[in-house]
This record gives C-alpha cells, structure tokens and sequence, in this order.
C-alpha cells in the first residue's frame, strides 16, 4: 500500500510482473474509486463540452464514450479525461484523481454563459476497472446484459452480481474490459464477486506498466500544463475545424520536441533520466519500465524532433553510463 492524491492504494497483491500477465493473458481488476467523475445536464450540455474539450463531442450517440482533454489558456492541459454521454442533455466526465480540486475550478470557470448544470458527483462512485482478453466472459457470468452486444466506449446501465451499475467498455491497459461503476456501499461486494469469478486484483504498479507498455499517456507525465497534445501521438482528439477553449494558443505551438516510444536492449529507463543522439543531450523520459512481457527497458520520451523518426538510434543516461536503443512504434507490445 502506498498513498496516491489523498487516498492509500495498493501498489501490488502478488507482485506487478504476476498481475499485469494476467491482464494481458486472462482478466484483472483494478479499484479506481479515486478517479473523478463530474455531471454536466443542460439544453446547452453539448455546446458546453465542444467548448470545454477539444474532441468532437457532437458525434456522440447516447450511450457513447470518447477520449478527450481540458485545454488550458496556454495551449497545454489542466488533464485528460473521458466524456460519456448518458442521455440526450447529460454528460458523465471521468477525471484524473489527483486533477479532481482543479478540474473542477477549471470546469465551473467555463460554464459561465451557458444553460448547464454541474455536479461534482466523485463521492457518489465507486469504480472497478476489469480489464482483459477474457474480461467480458468473467463479468457475464455477474451481469445481466448481453455484453458481446457491446463494443469498444459503449456505456450503459445494468447489474453487476445484483447491484446497479454504470458499465463502460473502456479501459486504460490496452486489453478489451469495462469499467464498472457502482455506489461505494456495494463495491466490496461487487469486487468478491468478481474475485470468485476468477479476475485477478491488480494493483497500481501494473497499471503503470500496463499503461506504459500500451503507449497511454499518463498527466502528470506525458501530458502536463506545458506540453501540447499535437507534440504526442494524440494530435488525433484535437479537433481544429471547431472552436474550443485555448485553442489558438495550442495551434501557436511549435513542436521542438515529440513524444515517443523508446525501446532499450539493456538498462531500465525511468522517469528523468536524459536521452542523447550522437553523444549530444537530445531530451528526457517521461515514463519508463522493464516490460514483463518483453522483458525489454521501454519508455515514454520527449526528444528533439529532428530525432523522433521510428527506429533512429538513441541512448539513455542510466546511473553515468549510456544504453543503446531506438525510437519504437507505439504500442510497444500487440494487445488485444
């Protein structure tokens, strides 16, 4: 157990390697109840959100989910969140843990103007991540829903071991999984469920490096109130053709250096090490680990752009000695 933005969490049960295999090979569960979650209701809900965020908020159906981000004035992030629209005028924000206090600032700051409610509604949730290739079998054996109806950012309501749940095929390990979000009084016993049915509990050391070896950006790491999403793999969510907060001060940026995967034969990167090309200091890791499934040193990376190219030859500075290794395609590993 370790504390993580105000609350104590489990870092490990068995041990990280152990439970991040048996999320990219069976099903494991993670307790995410310390993750954020806002309403937002209103005849103006939608014209709110394409404001607040930069993906498209319009194409989504009810009962549909998409990634997305809180610009800032400056053309970086206050976080990353995810958007789910649960009915024709409400929206169901799901928010970094540690971002909960300012995102919520930054939300009730925009809403000026606009014909919307907010509620912070964090304390009303509990939340289980169930994530894995046999995710879906485990949790249909507790769910009255015909889940192989549903598909990837699908949310919808149903029970879970016979408790009034929020489910969302979403995730943040790369697997096929839901998220299943119940009032905290049922949780643990959702969570024994669960554990009867066979989904191993995970703690946040695997959801570190599951993340990791996916290629998923972690705030406070890969995305911050300086960095640009269009310097990252994630130019995708921002939207130009529409108009929303901090825009043009994001298209103003220029990307002197991009985010990549870096892939090590030897040596583990962490977290500030330096990254160098021919001997010159050429940027720094963002997030980096021993994958347990390739048993490989991979990272995150900011570099300079002109050596951002996959498979260009790069070193990382590890305890006064550099290890070889290149710029990699993202995912690092093939996920399901």
């Amino acid at each position: 157990m370790a504390p993580f933005a105000g609350y104590d969490m489990p870092i490990q049960y068995t041990s990280i390697s152990a439970e991040h295999l048996a999320v990219r090979e069976a099903a494991g569960m993670f307790d995410v109840s310390h993750m954020g979650e806002f309403w937002i209701r209103g005849a103006q809900a939608l014209e709110f959100l394409q404001y607040l965020t930069p993906n498209d908020v319009s194409k989504l159906k009810v009962g549909r989910a998409q990634y997305s981000m809180l610009p800032n004035a400056e053309g970086g992030l206050v976080d990353d969140v995810y958007v789910y629209r649960t009915g024709e005028q409400e929206y169901l924000m799901v928010v970094n843990a540690a971002n909960v206090e300012k995102d919520w600032a930054h939300v009730q700051a925009l809403a000026g103007g606009y014909a919307v409610e907010l509620e912070n509604a964090s304390e009303d949730w509990a939340l289980i991540a169930v994530q894995g290739p046999k995710a879906a079998e485990k949790l249909q054996t507790l769910c009255n829903t015909d889940l192989s109806a549903t598909r990837k950012n699908d949310t919808f309501v149903a029970e879970v071991a016979g408790k009034a749940a929020r489910l969302a095929r979403t995730g943040y390990t790369g697997e096929d999984g839901f998220e299943v979000f119940i009032a905290p009084a049922d949780a643990e016993a959702v969570w024994q469920a669960l554990l009867e049915a066979g989904v191993t509990p995970c703690g946040l050391g695997a959801r570190d490096t599951l993340r990791l070896e996916a290629g998923l950006p972690l705030y406070g790491h890969e995305l911050t109130d300086e960095t640009s999403p269009l310097c990252t793999s994630l130019a995708w969510v921002v939207k130009t053709h529409k108009d929303f907060y901090g825009k043009a001060a994001m298209l103003a940026r220029s990307c002197e250096r991009r985010l990549v995967g870096l892939v090590l034969e030897q040596g583990i990167p962490r977290e500030g090490y330096k990254v160098f090309a021919g001997g010159e200091e050429a940027g720094y890791v963002t997030s980096g680990t021993l994958s347990p499934l390739s048993r490989k040193g991979i990272a995150l990376a900011y570099v300079d752009a002109a050596h951002a190219a996959v498979d260009t030859p790069l070193q990382v500075e590890i305890r006064g000695k550099l290890y070889a290794g290149k710029v990699s395609k993202l995912p690092f590993a093939p996920l399901g």
